[in-house]
């Protein structure tokens, strides 16, 4: 897959994402800036900031925060959204050369973004940006595959969703995030996080996935058929559980 098409890749799924992505746990942001000591006011770059899920909260918590994003549909949604806010600055730039001033930045936030930029080249360029002693805080909400419904869920993604083991964010391996940061400064701190969804909910939020086959292809149907059978399976009360390990990794970049 090509730098151009993964920045794109989006595109055309920003309402399903607007609407359907999860959030953060309440405690995340909190303690993220107490363990990275991240005073009132300080500058954040939020890297691959999408249409400002997270971003959202670190403006919520008194940041600077200039949001990084490539991709235009996503990014205008953030500039409506934040359009009043004088603390956001919104940059259209790939996390590889995000055109901030060197030593400009406290805090790397990358959240539910990081698997799209992990090369050296991103590396330099955080090192670059970050003030002496500045962290960089990856997160992502990946799914309970210990839950018998996430299980069957990955199986008919699998089956029916061919670019799924291509693009999902979840065989991005510990070594090759760990590898990102200073090995003596990294830790990782775990959150319990969930959605409750109706059927127009579950299906919106699959289709906020990059790896979701848009609707002319022949595998959409099928896909759509085995959910809604998964969905009367495990929905109680007309809605599912959708439920979430988010993960917070905190360091120093290597």
């Amino acid at each position: 897959m090509n730098k151009t098409d993964s920045t794109q890749r989006f595109s055309n799924r920003v309402d399903a994402y607007v609407k359907y992505r999860p959030g953060y746990p309440a405690e995340l942001v909190p303690d993220l800036l107490e363990k990275a000591n991240i005073h009132k006011d300080a500058v954040v770059a939020d890297i691959g900031s999408g249409t400002g899920i997270f971003t959202q909260l670190l403006l919520q918590a008194g940041l600077q925060v200039a949001a990084v994003e490539p991709n235009s549909n996503m990014r205008e949604a953030a500039e409506t959204l934040f359009s009043e806010q004088s603390r956001f600055t919104s940059i259209d730039a790939p996390a590889e050369k995000t055109g901030l001033a060197s030593n400009s930045v406290d805090l790397i936030t990358a959240a539910q973004a990081f698997h799209w930029f992990n090369n050296e080249a991103t590396k330099q360029e955080f090192r670059r940006i970050l003030k002496g002693g500045g962290k960089l805080a990856l997160i992502w909400n990946k799914r309970k595959l210990s839950q018998p419904f996430q299980q069957a869920y990955d199986g008919i993604l699998r089956e029916f969703a061919p670019e799924y083991g291509q693009l999902n964010h979840m065989n991005l391996s510990e070594q090759d995030i760990a590898s990102f940061f200073d090995h003596a400064d990294m830790e990782l701190i775990c959150f319990n996080n969930s959605q409750q969804l109706d059927f127009s909910g579950l299906l919106g939020r699959l289709k906020s996935s990059s790896y979701c086959p848009n609707e002319s292809s022949p595998y959409y149907i099928p896909l759509v058929t085995e959910l809604l059978a998964l969905f009367d399976q495990y929905a109680f009360n007309g809605m599912i559980e959708f439920e979430y390990d988010t993960q917070l990794y905190l360091g120093a970049v290597a």
